[in-house]
């Protein structure tokens, strides 16, 4: 697996790994068949989000979701409390799921290596658009398995044939509730 580097504007170099730029199908299905619950990290109240969204599809198709955001701790959200933190979570979950940004990724990903054996995680996931090459390289060398770019609803909704919510194989799937074109 090649890495190429470069270097900031400040000087600090900056790694490009490779290797995240492509998942297998087969390391896909094998992740999301191990995984029986996920923290999310960003979950939301707000049923129009995309969290809020693909928190619910997966707690439909089987998975338990728990809920980390601090700025809604001691709430819940579909029928799950909500921890202000990794720490504070009283489970234990396979994998974790940044549903943050990239920039915020690599200071979630500290505080994921801290928990990992308490909380018994095995992988590291971050959302569509969210990829942070550093905070990879760390979790990587923590023991702990990468998943960049991707969205787990997406990714089980391709894997298992079930593309869109009308049992139609399109092949897209979109987090964004569809409006009916205006005449």
């Amino acid at each position: 697996m090649s890495e190429t580097a470069s270097r900031s504007e400040s000087g600090n170099p900056l790694v490009y790994l490779e290797h995240h730029n492509y998942y297998s199908d087969t390391k896909i299905r094998r992740i999301l068949r191990d995984v029986k619950t996920f923290a999310m990290v960003g979950a939301s109240t707000a049923w129009r989000r995309p969290s809020f969204y693909a928190m619910k599809y997966l707690q439909h198709k089987g998975f338990r979701i728990v809920p980390i955001n601090p700025g809604r701790a001691g709430g819940e959200v579909l029928g799950e409390t909500i921890y202000g933190s990794l720490a504070e979570a009283p489970h234990k979950f396979d994998m974790v799921d940044i549903f943050r940004t990239s920039e915020e990724a690599y200071d979630i990903t500290k505080d994921v290596i801290a928990n990992k054996d308490d909380k018994g995680i095995k992988y590291l996931w971050m959302q569509l658009t969210v990829r942070n090459d550093p905070a990879a390289e760390l979790a990587e060398a923590a023991g702990l398995e990468v998943v960049m770019d991707r969205c787990p609803k997406i990714e089980f909704g391709r894997l298992s044939g079930e593309l869109s919510w009308l049992g139609v194989n399109s092949r897209i799937i979109t987090a964004k509730t569809l409006r009916s074109p205006k005449s």
